[in-house]
């Protein structure tokens, strides 16, 4: 009794086709064709998909492609399953508190250092200093002029060598004295670092 391998192997070879024709007139990799040929199944696909190239193959070569995946169905081996006798029941994940309390110390060491790299960005940086007024080239016509603007918290701010009180958010709002011979607004606010930004707003006085 012939198995599958051997009667598409004798029919192939009685017609004398070669595997590399074989393979161009299935779309079958002429690997594949060799290992069904030696019905070499570790090293093929799962039975469905083998079953396709089985039928095709013998449509091709003329075979019956009922009796074939009969044949088939018969010298195809099942597929070993493999069966751990001792299940690692260990390595399942389970939460516990002693992970809680790790994960709960993490996550404040990484806010404790985001905190204090924050801090010392601001340290080390020059101050931000925003002037929402008076506007460039503003026209005054009076002896004060409105300053309003935000900066960095606890900085040192003056206008024209005055200084300016902050609130608890950076920002301020007062009035300058200026005179006529007064031509702009020198804006310096001093960090505790010693770091230094300086604006210059110009007006006209009236």
């Amino acid at each position: 009794m012939q198995t599958i391998g051997q009667i598409l192997k004798s029919e192939r070879l009685k017609k004398r086709i070669p595997l590399s024709l074989l393979e161009k007139k299935t779309k079958i990799k002429k690997d594949f064709l060799q290992k069904i040929e030696n019905e070499n199944w570790e090293s093929l696909p799962e039975f469905p998909i083998v079953s396709g190239f089985v039928k095709n193959i013998a449509s091709f070569l003329g075979l019956s492609t009922e009796n074939i995946n009969a044949v088939l169905r018969r010298d195809y081996p099942p597929k070993k399953l493999f069966v751990n006798p001792k299940p690692d029941i260990e390595s399942k994940f389970m939460w516990s508190p002693k992970l809680t309390f790790a994960v709960c110390i993490s996550v404040v060491i990484l806010l404790v250092l985001g905190y204090l790299g924050l801090e010392y960005k601001k340290f080390v940086s020059p101050p931000n200093l925003i002037v929402n007024l008076p506007k460039q080239n503003q026209l005054v016509n009076d002896f004060f002029v409105k300053v309003e603007g935000k900066t960095t918290t606890d900085v040192s701010l003056t206008v024209n060598n005055q200084p300016v009180i902050l609130d608890m958010e950076g920002k301020f709002q007062t009035e300058i004295s200026i005179t006529k011979e007064t031509k702009s607004l020198k804006f310096k606010a001093v960090s505790r670092s010693g770091k230094i930004t300086e604006k210059e707003i110009n007006i006209s006085v009236e």
